[in-house]
């Protein structure tokens, strides 16, 4: 029991004292984030001069002319090919693990539209791109993207080992951009929540302890609006839990808000409260409800509030959801049209969130009276651990986390919190065959495997948009996949398409690049947060 409340800390407020601080170690300039579209101008010829990046020899194209030589050469991992680009996104950052000592990169991009590849040579692993190359390959190159990685060891700006060839194969650029801003939690110095709009190139700081008046601030979701964030809130700095609810401003004040009444102020500060979830039709006066996690009699539950109660009644101001499931509930989450919730049926749950038997389920909302719950068909067979589920931005899927039935956690404590054999999965939220995102691998020329990479708490940006006959979604997660981060885990985005025949295509993860590296980030949230500051 001691060890399944200390394994608390991380996933549900992350409180405690880090050793971990930084930055990205990149250019922190900010960078807007409007969805440019595809201009037909082409082809076009943007790229007949070669980019040498600081410290590269002027004959570095002339190296590179002979016959790549056997061995490995660089393995790239950022981007990771196969990868899909919201054509808004944070212009790339190319990194390598490499092997052979080398200190000479080539970077060979063949762009759609474009009649003329660019290369780009770089001393370092860790180059980025400059925004004026970025902004013509977005707005006139959406499409399929080549990309060729080789490698030189160079002395006195004379070959003296490779070339070598590294990693090859196709990325795509997006029709699209991404919408909305991503708030998750961090650890450093503490744990506060940090932020930003897509697009950015930095985080700002969104809601600490010490604004929300607690010692703790962690799971968190947007209120409809983007104007608030409601947040799992305890006052032991050192484990998450008890809990209670907390709902703060975003626009740097952290107020609370002016909607709250008396008496569901009082309701939210009752402690065993994890996990709020709101819906977009029930945000209106008179119908200003939120969805949380509450131990009742020592049993884990769908609690709704009332948040303009100024009574503490039960059956006005709160209730619990009728299922006429036996087991205990967490993770509820509401669908955006207001009618369905999905949540982890399981036979215990800790402090709203955690299980070791969890399936899918989902029970109807109506008007605050629940009704019959079901297993999600796809996301609630018994071979699995299921568990973490969220509705899309259209509520036509529902993503999840699942790790197989029978293995206990190497980490220890519950099977669904920090496992790192945990994966990220897609089903039809009206039920059917699963389908595992490509996101959850990392780079084949990498050591790192899946299972393995703590896959975990996926959550589905706030739009869903379309183009050509295909809808593009957009999900944000967090792995243990990346090197530099020393086994910390860190946001990545898995992209997926679905065509007009419902065929869906998933692709490898893009790396969010503006996360301070060295803190360990978690538990996102994608919503339409309204940050403040310029996009």
């Amino acid at each position: 029991m001691q060890l399944w409340r200390a394994s608390l800390v991380w996933v549900l407020c992350a409180c405690g004292s880090s050793s971990f601080h930084g930055d990205a170690g990149v250019d922190a300039s900010t960078d807007a984030g409007s969805d440019v579209g595809f201009a037909e101008a082409g082809p076009r010829n943007d790229f007949t001069q070669p980019i040498l990046d600081t410290g590269v020899p002027g004959n570095a194209p002339a190296l590179f002319a002979g016959t790549d030589q056997s061995g490995a050469g660089p393995c790239l991992y950022e981007p990771e090919i196969g990868s899909l680009f919201p054509n808004n996104w944070l212009r790339p950052r190319f990194r390598f693990q490499t092997t052979q000592s080398e200190n000479l990169f080539e970077i060979e991009l063949v762009v759609a539209n474009e009649t003329s590849p660019l290369f780009i040579y770089t001393t370092k692993s860790g180059y980025v791109m400059d925004k004026a190359t970025w902004a013509t390959i977005t707005s006139f190159g959406v499409g399929t993207m080549h990309v060729r990685v080789r490698s030189a060891l160079v002395s006195n700006n004379v070959l003296s080992g490779g070339p070598w060839k590294g990693s090859e194969g196709d990325m795509t650029i997006a029709p699209v951009g991404a919408s909305g801003s991503v708030v998750y939690w961090t650890t450093s110095n503490g744990t506060v929540l940090k932020g930003f709009k897509i697009g950015d190139e930095t985080v700002q700081s969104v809601i600490t302890p010490t604004q929300a008046s607690t010692a703790c601030v962690g799971c968190h979701t947007s209120t409809p609006d983007g104007l608030d964030a409601a947040l799992s809130a305890s006052n032991n700095a050192g484990d998450g839990s008890p809990s209670f609810i907390e709902l703060r401003s975003v626009d740097g004040t952290a107020s609370v808000p002016s909607y709250i009444g008396s008496g569901a102020s009082a309701l939210l500060a009752r402690t065993q409260q994890y996990a709020p979830s709101f819906s977009k039709a029930h945000w209106t006066t008179g119908d200003r409800v939120m969805l949380s996690m509450f131990n009742v009699n020592g049993k884990s539950e769908i609690a709704w509030t009332d948040l303009e109660a100024t009574s503490q009644a039960q059956g006005t101001a709160w209730d619990v959801l009728a299922r006429g499931d036996t087991n205990a509930a967490a993770s509820a989450t509401f669908n955006h049209a207001g009618t369905t919730i999905a949540y982890t049926s399981a036979s215990t749950v800790g402090s709203g969130m955690v299980s070791d038997d969890g399936r899918i389920f989902t029970v109807p909302y109506n008007n605050r009276a629940g009704g019959t719950a079901a297993p999600l068909t796809g996301a609630s067979d018994t071979s699995s651990v299921q568990f973490y589920p969220v509705f899309a931005a259209d509520d036509r899927y529902v993503a999840f986390d699942r790790v197989p039935t029978g293995q206990p956690n190497p980490n220890g404590g519950s099977v669904s919190y920090n496992n790192p054999n945990a994966e990220v999965f897609v089903v039809p939220s009206a039920g059917g065959t699963a389908t595992r995102l490509r996101a959850n691998d990392p780079p084949s020329c990498m050591s790192a495997k899946s299972p393995g990479v703590t896959n975990s708490w996926p959550k589905w940006s706030p739009e869903v948009k379309t183009a050509g006959g295909s809808s593009y979604y957009f999900l944000i997660f967090s792995s243990t996949r990346d090197p530099g981060a020393s086994g910390g885990p860190q946001l990545y985005v898995a992209p997926m398409t679905v065509d007009a025949a419902n065929n869906i295509t998933t692709y490898s993860a893009l790396y969010l690049w503006n996360q301070p590296e060295a803190e360990k980030n978690h538990t996102p949230a994608w919503d339409v947060f309204q940050l403040p500051g310029p996009n």
